[in-house]
């Protein structure tokens, strides 16, 4: 049992990592840079720092705090849904000092409600959710802070070391039993709303790949033609394809009969062995397809990260119930690519699934609902007014995603055209009757 002033502990010390994060990112460029909108898909850095400072006035500052407001008149200025991405430069935003000025100050204030508002008796509150729920936005911002700084034109701003090597993974794919299995959480205190209820949730036996596919087996997909060829694709797809005149995963560069990937400012021969990323969820179809399999339902999916046949229970993550560790996954920006398959074995699922959480986020064929039980907590904003099939749902985080913000229940979604986004999948199939003898 956590006791109250552990809790605040936690709280604390997870806002404060969160923030180093935010300010390393936003410190790496200069003033110039922070205002600039190095891409129509994203906003420019200045904004997403004073929208963090916002979102945490409004909940933590004013909702649970009941203090007076730090900076009302901004409040519209930094509603993600006032204002499209595309046109936010156009905006009068606070300049890069001010920014950090209104989220130093609203930070301070924060630390104070912590201190003193119990953190029981309110289910905002109970367990540190909203505290929680502001530790995973900022993290959730700064992911895409990081995914701007991969579409950021110049010399390199951000280094981190390399990932660790890759190892054997066994067979290419694993067999799910078919079964019941506890999808979603009731339990976990910083889970959010589309990530509850528990619930039970059935599947067929299939067989997943054990690790997600690699940039070499991507590149065999282009070697034969996968973008010149309709077969493969979607009606969806192919439209799609066409229109964006797709020819490789975004960031590819191709010299002579080599291939390399830009990131974040460096260009360098591709990586065979790690997954492919900067893919969309038409691209990854796509390849499923040609390889004769299709992508993981949402629920496969989570059976595949918790489910361990000995006890018929469901894990909070693929290797049990502890915090993820730098042995178990690549997350939190420790490195700035995917890590080759088999570099965390130690994270690996009771069934010999690798890499689940962290690397590449995955494109699962899920379009994105609330579960049955659904109950909006606490603003329809984050999850519901998103549900429909225009989104596809992903799992598991990237190597951009911080531990805060990820776990075998979490899910993300995203429109199936995107690329900017660090996204990667693995395939699954049905398993015949023959290979279930």
């Amino acid at each position: 049992m956590t006791s109250t002033e552990e809790l605040r502990d936690r709280v604390a010390a997870q806002l404060t990592r969160a923030r180093a994060r935010s300010v390393a990112l936003t410190d790496a460029v200069d003033d110039d840079d922070l205002v600039r909108q190095h891409s129509k898909l994203m906003s420019p850095l200045v904004w997403d720092l004073a929208h963090i400072g916002n979102q945490e006035e409004l909940w933590l500052v004013r909702d649970v705090g009941g203090r007076e407001p730090v900076r009302a008149d901004i409040d519209e200025l930094y509603d993600a849904f006032k204002h499209a991405r595309a046109v936010r430069p156009e905006l009068p935003l606070l300049g890069p000092a001010e920014a950090r000025r209104y989220v130093g100050e609203v930070r301070d204030k924060v630390f104070d409600v912590l201190e003193r508002v119990p953190l029981e008796g309110d289910r905002l509150v109970d367990g540190g959710f909203a505290f929680g729920m502001i530790v995973q936005h900022e993290q959730q911002h700064d992911e895409t802070m990081l995914a701007t700084h991969q579409l950021r034109v110049g010399p390199p701003v951000l280094h981190a070391p390399p990932p660790p090597a890759g190892g054997p993974v066994g067979p290419a794919e694993v067999l799910v039993p078919g079964g019941p299995f506890t999808m979603g959480t009731s339990t976990e205190a910083w889970a959010l709303d589309n990530e509850r209820p528990a619930h039970q949730a059935f599947t067929r036996p299939f067989f997943i790949d054990t690790a997600p596919v690699t940039n070499r087996a991507y590149a065999e997909f282009i070697a034969d033609g996968g973008y010149t060829d309709p077969r493969w694709w979607s009606e969806a797809g192919w439209a799609h394809a066409r229109k964006a005149s797709l020819e490789a995963p975004r960031f590819w560069l191709r010299e002579g009969d080599r291939w390399y990937r830009q990131a974040f400012g460096v260009v360098a021969p591709l990586v065979d062995d790690q997954p492919v990323v900067h893919v969309c969820y038409y691209e990854a179809e796509a390849y499923a397809r040609w390889a004769g399999k299709r992508l993981p339902t949402e629920v496969e999916w989570e059976k595949a990260a918790r489910f361990d046949p000995a006890t018929g229970r469901s894990r909070r993550y693929p290797w049990g119930d502890e915090e993820p560790t730098e042995a178990h996954a690549n997350l939190g920006q420790r490195h700035l690519s995917p890590a080759p398959v088999g570099a965390y074995p130690a994270g690996a699922s009771p069934l010999g699934v690798h890499q689940l959480i962290g690397d590449v986020w995955e494109w699962t064929s899920s379009d994105f609902h609330g579960y049955t039980g659904f109950e909006v907590f606490p603003y329809a904003e984050y999850s519901q007014v998103f549900f429909g099939s225009d989104y596809k749902v992903l799992r598991g985080g990237s190597f951009g995603t911080d531990p805060a913000a990820v776990r075998a229940t979490f899910r993300n979604w995203d429109f199936p055209i995107r690329r900017q986004i660090f996204a990667g999948f693995r395939c699954a199939r049905d398993a015949a009757p023959q290979e279930l003898a």
